[in-house]
C-alpha cells in the first residue's frame, strides 16, 4: 500500500527520531510511505498570525502537488501541519471560490482531492489490525496519552476523536498490553510555539502536565506531536527550574511504543535521540510452556 507522506519542518529538522519511528514503523506493517515531492513549510504556527492568504496558501500549494503526484490519501505526523491541512482543505471545499482565488496565488488547478489522515489514524488503519499476534515486547506498563490541542480540535472539521476526553491512543495502548492512565491533561495546552519566544510560559503548562501525569501513576508519556514532544522533553530544564523538581518520566512517540512492542530495534525507533533518558520498561512475552515465567527487561538505549 502506497500512501503520501507530509513530513513538515519538524520531522525533518528538530524531531528526527519521530520521522525514523514512522518509516519504521510503516515498513514493518508492508505500508510504503512517499514524501510529496518539493513539499514546502505548511505555516504553523505563524502564518495565520501574519496573513489570512499566506495561511491558505502554504497548505493549499501541498494539497495540490499531492493532488498532481496521484496521492489519494496524505498522512501527516505531525499534529499541527495536520491540523492547518485539515482546516484549509475544509475552507476549501466549502468555497470554491476560495479554493479558486488561492489556486491562482500559487499558480496551481487543483480540487483538494485527497483525504488526510494523522499518525493516529494512520496506526488504526493500517497497523493495529491484528496486531495482538505480532507483539514480542507487551508494554504491561502504565502510559499518559497526551494528544495536545491540534491533534482533536476543531472537532467539527476533524471529527476525529473526542475533543475533551480521546480515547485513540489510550485504545492503541491497551491493544499493545499497556494501560493508559486516567488523567486531567491530555488535551490540555503544552505551550506550543512559544518554546521559544516565551520559554517560562512553557515552563508553567508543561509542568502541569508532567506533575498531573507523575501523580496519576504514569510510567512515560505518549504524544503524536512533535511540538509537544520538543516541550515536555527538550523544555525539562525549564520545567524543572520553575517548579523547583527533577522529573525522570520519559516521552515517547506512539510510534516508538508500537514500535518497541513489535520488537523493532530501538535505534531504528529513534530511541537514543531524547533528551530525558529512554529507560521504558518493557516485558519480554515468553513462549506459552513458560507463561508463568516473564523475564522483566529495561529497555535501556544505548549511545
Amino acid at each position: 500500500m502506497r500512501i503520501g507522506l507530509f513530513p513538515g519542518c519538524s520531522l525533518e529538522g528538530s524531531s528526527p527520531e519521530y520521522s525514523e519511528s514512522v518509516i519504521a514503523v510503516a515498513e514493518h506493517a508492508g505500508l510504503e510511505l512517499a514524501t510529496i515531492k518539493d513539499w514546502n513549510c505548511c505555516g504553523a504556527t505563524a502564518a495565520h498570525n501574519l496573513s489570512r492568504e499566506l495561511s491558505l496558501a502554504l497548505p493549499a500549494r501541498i494539497l495540490a502537488l499531492a493532488e498532481e503526484q496521484g496521492f489519494e490519501e496524505i498522512v501527516v505526523p505531525c499534529a499541527a501541519c495536520y491540523n492547518r491541512l485539515s482546516v484549509v482543505r475544509h475552507e476549501l471545499l466549502e468555497e470554491e471560490s476560495l479554493r479558486k482565488h488561492i489556486g491562482e496565488i500559487i499558480e496551481m488547478d487543483f480540487q483538494c482531492k485527497p483525504e488526510i489522515i494523522n499518525i493516529v489514524q494512520m496506526l488504526e488503519k493500517y497497523v493495529m489490525l491484528g496486531i495482538e499476534t505480532k507483539i514480542q515486547q507487551p508494554v504491561n506498563h502504565k502510559l499518559a496519552c497526551y494528544y495536545g490541542c491540534l491533534l482533536v480540535r476543531p472537532q467539527k472539521v476533524l471529527q476525529f476523536d473526542r475533543p475533551e476526553n480521546p480515547q485513540s491512543m489510550d485504545m492503541i495502548v491497551k491493544k499493545l498490553g499497556g494501560t493508559p492512565v486516567n488523567w486531567a491533561f491530555k488535551v490540555e495546552c503544552c505551550g506550543a510555539g512559544f518554546s521559544v519566544s516565551q520559554p517560562q510560559i512553557v515552563a508553567k503548562l508543561s509542568g502541569k502536565i508532567l506533575e498531573d501525569a507523575c501523580q496519576r501513576g504514569a510510567e512515560a508519556i505518549v504524544v503524536a506531536c512533535p511540538m509537544c514532544h520538543s516541550n515536555l522533553d527538550m523544555r525539562r530544564p525549564e520545567i524543572e527550574k520553575y517548579l523547583e523538581k527533577r522529573y525522570s518520566i520519559p516521552v515517547l512517540y506512539i510510534t516508538q511504543v508500537v514500535g518497541m512492542a513489535l520488537g523493532i530495534d530501538h535505534k531504528k525507533l529513534g530511541l537514543h535521540r531524547h533528551m530525558v533518558p529512554v529507560t521504558f520498561p518493557t516485558k519480554k512475552q515468553e513462549p506459552a510452556s513458560e507463561a508463568s515465567k516473564p523475564a522483566e527487561k529495561v529497555a535501556k538505549v544505548e549511545e
